[in-house]
């Protein structure tokens, strides 16, 4: 882990948790493209409100990326890369984008919570990070629906 910030929460973190002590190192990183949303986003996570992300399984293939596992810890930080908190993940799904439900869109604690609010925002954010990979979202593309809960603040 090379964020120092992420290092020593992560290190908090297993001083008062030693059953994790022999876990995977934690993935690192912002929830959002930019330094709006992931500020955004990472207060809505610490106010609670916030309790799942979603991501295009296309956009994970292309980038090489594995698909999230339940009990994955995450160091979220901010755009500026501070370390703010620790995520586990509880639940992964995989769901066509036509059948994300409304209980799953107000997990997501974005906007005013809807379902109609989650897929123009989810649709356009899919549509821009599948552009450099020639591909566009589509009603029956995979949503990678992960559920965390927060498990330590800094």
């Amino acid at each position: 882990m090379k964020n120092t910030s992420a290092k020593r929460l992560w290190g908090d973190y297993l001083d008062r948790h030693l059953e994790y002590a022999f876990t995977g190192e934690p993935k690192v990183r912002p929830l959002g493209r930019d330094a709006d949303q992931a500020n955004r986003n990472l207060q809505l996570v610490l106010k609670g409100k916030k309790r799942s992300y979603s991501h295009a399984l296309l956009g994970l293939q292309h980038r090489g990326e594995t698909l999230p596992r339940i009990g994955d810890f995450t160091v979220l930080t901010d755009w500026e890369g501070q370390a703010r908190c620790i995520v586990r993940t509880v639940a992964v799904r995989l769901k066509p984008f036509f059948s994300i439900s409304s209980s799953y869109a107000k997990l997501e604690g974005e906007g005013d919570g809807s379902l109609e609010q989650w897929k123009k925002s989810h649709w356009e954010a899919f549509a821009r990070e599948l552009e450099p990979f020639g591909r566009v979202p589509r009603e029956s593309m995979i949503v990678v629906c992960e559920v965390f809960e927060k498990v330590y603040e800094g």
